[in-house]
């Protein structure tokens, strides 16, 4: 999942500060840009370890497009953060699914041609999580 971070633009004394504005409370900071943007990554996945062991939900995410026209980030730089939550939500449990065969084949094609799912469970996984994670405004 691609997180939105709005970073604000430090100085030569002075460290770049993180925002992650679809995860509230969660920020970090780097001397560098990216340094900002790796420790960002791992402040998201603290952060969201920490929502699924108190049995929250992972908010969805939103749109930098959206984000940036929020006054409070006004000359803020963005970048997304790509971060893989089905590795933060849990040991995996192997289940017995029955699709049609088309679909199947499908999914798997969409597999073949793009690597960040790695298997077919892994699309399966991140398609129902986009599907169930709540919705930002």
């Amino acid at each position: 999942m691609f997180y939105p971070i709005a970073i604000e633009t430090g100085d030569k004394t002075h460290a770049y500060g993180v925002t992650v504005p679809d995860l509230p409370g969660c920020f970090s900071a780097g001397d560098t840009l990216d340094q900002a943007i790796a420790n960002a990554k791992e402040a998201i996945a603290a952060h969201i370890e920490l929502l699924v062991e108190l049995g929250q939900d992972i908010p969805g995410v939103s749109t930098v497009e959206k984000l940036a026209k929020r006054s409070e980030y006004k000359g803020y730089t963005w970048a997304l953060v790509d971060v893989d939550i089905t590795r933060l939500m849990g040991g995996s449990e192997k289940i017995n699914v029955t699709l049609p065969k088309s679909l199947i084949d499908r999914i798997d094609r969409c597999v073949a041609t793009h690597p960040e799912y790695k298997s077919r469970s892994g699309f399966l996984a991140q398609a129902a999580l986009a599907r169930i994670s709540t919705p930002r405004e």
